[in-house]
């Protein structure tokens, strides 16, 4: 089974590269957030974003929460995906996919009980797919991922199999684990950050380590 993987919190030109080289299917590059690791100046996202070749995927991730600012977030980036990490509190998603037809719109779900599969089945309706992955924008300081915690796989497997578009699952994967989670999840894709990574620095044999795991036979 081949199932794709993102590598997320990308601070440059050169990692990106790391990553591709080792077999990213998308990169994650980290906007402003309230928390969290890896975020970048949006200059710096437009110019990794440039360098990328096709067929790889460039996720912006935004905090932003009205459609509005999302698409002025995505046109000082032009990543070719927008991971939003915080639910909608104004407009919607088609103004977004009107606005930017041809960027592809990935949302967060912070897989808490079963109040997320509920949120996760309503909105599969509406994005290009669904993110899965650990945090809680509840609390004061909104935690919106990067967390380096595994979540519940069995709320996130409910999701899956209900789902109306694809399911990247996130949160706590590592060379360790990422297969037992994509048996037990069967998900699109994984994502990683921190699991990959030494002092904050891309680990190219963790990498290599993840994406061959990650190979179900």
């Amino acid at each position: 089974m081949k199932v794709r993987i993102k590598i997320c919190c990308i601070s440059s030109i050169a990692e990106a590269f790391t990553a591709i080289e080792l077999g990213a299917d998308a990169i994650g590059l980290v906007g402003k957030m309230p928390s969290g690791p890896g975020p970048i100046p949006d200059e710096i996202i437009r110019q990794i974003a440039q360098k990328v070749p096709p067929p790889i995927a460039t996720f912006l991730l935004t905090s932003e929460t009205t459609a509005t600012e999302i698409i002025k977030h995505h046109n000082r980036t032009n990543t070719n995906t927008i991971q939003i990490v915080d639910l909608l509190s104004d407009g919607t998603y088609s103004q977004i996919k009107e606005a930017l037809p041809s960027v592809k719109i990935v949302q967060v779900i912070h897989v808490i009980d079963y109040k997320s599969v509920d949120l996760a089945i309503r909105l599969s309706e509406n994005v290009d797919a669904l993110l899965l992955d650990s945090g809680n924008p509840n609390l004061r300081i909104k935690e919106l991922g990067g967390t380096g915690r595994v979540h519940n796989w069995k709320l996130s497997r409910q999701i899956r199999d209900n789902s109306k578009c694809p399911i990247f699952l996130a949160g706590g994967l590592n060379p360790d684990n990422v297969k037992q989670a994509i048996e037990e999840v069967k998900p699109y894709a994984v994502d990683v950050c921190s699991g990959v990574r030494t002092d904050g620095v891309l680990d190219k044999n963790k990498l290599s380590a993840f994406v061959t795991n990650s190979i179900i036979t």
